[in-house]
């Protein structure tokens, strides 16, 4: 288990580009709809453990939007989408490490190249 504390969002708000988050580390993350769709990783979309496939982007209409979301705990946030879909928990680690931004892809890239 990571020794790194738990990110954890003080600000999340629904825009018409995606869903923002603004971290206990000061970084605000902006995530595009159907990104955030993509990213879901329940056993509906990705098969069961261990994940077997990733989301099919075919099924997931261009158009989609976040329309609401919960908590979950104090670890994760779950989100409810225009096509229905619902059952994604996305927890605060791993939306974290997944923003889009250009800061934050560099920053994977460098990791990577270590």
């Amino acid at each position: 288990m990571s020794q790194e504390p738990l990110p954890f969002p003080r600000k999340v708000v629904l825009t018409p580009e995606g869903v923002a988050i603004e971290w206990d580390d000061g970084h605000t993350s902006l995530y595009p709809h159907r990104y955030l769709r993509l990213q879901c990783r329940c056993a509906g979309c990705v098969g069961e453990w261990p994940y077997t496939h990733p989301v099919d982007e075919a099924l997931v209409p261009p158009w989609v939007e976040v329309l609401d979301y919960m908590q979950v705990g104090r670890y994760a946030l779950q989100f409810l989408f225009s096509d229905g879909h619902a059952t994604g928990i996305y927890p605060f680690r791993t939306l974290r490490e997944a923003c889009p931004c250009p800061e934050c892809r560099k920053s994977k890239e460098e990791t990577r190249e270590r």
